[in-house]
């Protein structure tokens, strides 16, 4: 798991062919805007959430964000205990984003 800045975060995500962007945030937080192309997963659904996690192929690299970094800090650490190769922790989340919003 890293933690990368907005920069780094977009910088590896562009050159990455095997990304998946995740959404950990509530449904009423991504009703209003999410990063484009990416999936959604709440964090708090607990036991639902890693059930879900593990629906996933933990072979992609994970570009993880919610509204400020700690939601997704924690799931990153989760998804590594699950066995994920590559997943990467947006600091300041959706507070800080200044990219595509859809």
């Amino acid at each position: 798991m890293e933690d990368l800045t907005q920069e780094e975060w977009v910088e590896l995500l562009e050159n990455d062919n095997n990304a998946v962007i995740l959404d950990v945030r509530t449904g009423d937080e991504v009703f209003q805007g999410k990063i484009p192309n990416s999936i959604h997963i709440d964090f708090y659904k607990g036991q639902a959430f890693i059930e879900e996690l593990e629906t996933l192929d933990k072979s992609k690299n994970y570009y993880v964000y919610c509204r400020s970094g700690n939601r997704s800090g924690q799931a990153c650490k989760m998804m590594k205990q699950l066995g994920f190769q590559n997943a990467y922790n947006l600091i300041g989340g959706m507070l800080q984003w200044d990219g595509d919003v859809e």
